[in-house]
């Protein structure tokens, strides 16, 4: 294994504080989110009250579970503003939270990977193969934080 790069997934492991699912909340658009998941999903269905459901979700699992259903209709420009929400629920995690925003810090230029099978879009894929979208926004707040 490359040891410039470090591997995240789940919140149990050694930078689990990397995944959507870890337990800081974050304020963004005047209201108080449990997890960046929570923000993330719910702005799939941003204006709706599918969108405040989200919010209240007891466990960032559940409000992944609530996102990904497809019984409510996702707002029509989703895929081309996922990222940009995405980077947003980062930045705001990591610069409303010393702690991670050191941690994030301490990884110097090593490149971020969300290791995991079930997600080629955001993660690698399993295999190094899939998008890696959500290191790429990682990477790119670190640097942001790096020049300030």
């Amino acid at each position: 294994m490359d040891t410039n790069t470090i591997k995240f997934y789940s919140t149990a492991d050694a930078y689990g504080e990397f995944s959507n699912f870890a337990l800081y909340p974050i304020k963004l658009k005047g209201k108080i989110w449990a997890t960046s998941e929570h923000y993330f999903q719910a702005q799939k269905f941003k204006g709706t009250p599918y969108e405040a459901q989200i919010q209240k979700a007891a466990k960032p699992m559940l409000a992944a579970q609530m996102g990904r259903s497809r019984k409510v209709k996702l707002r029509l420009d989703w895929e081309k503003v996922k990222d940009s929400v995405m980077l947003d629920a980062v930045r705001a995690k990591f610069s409303q939270h010393d702690k991670l925003k050191e941690l994030l810090l301490s990884t110097g230029d090593a490149k971020i990977v969300e290791h995991t099978s079930n997600d080629s879009y955001w993660g690698d894929g399993g295999d190094d193969k899939g998008k890696n979208k959500l290191g790429q926004i990682l990477t790119l707040v670190r640097k942001e934080l790096q020049e300030k």
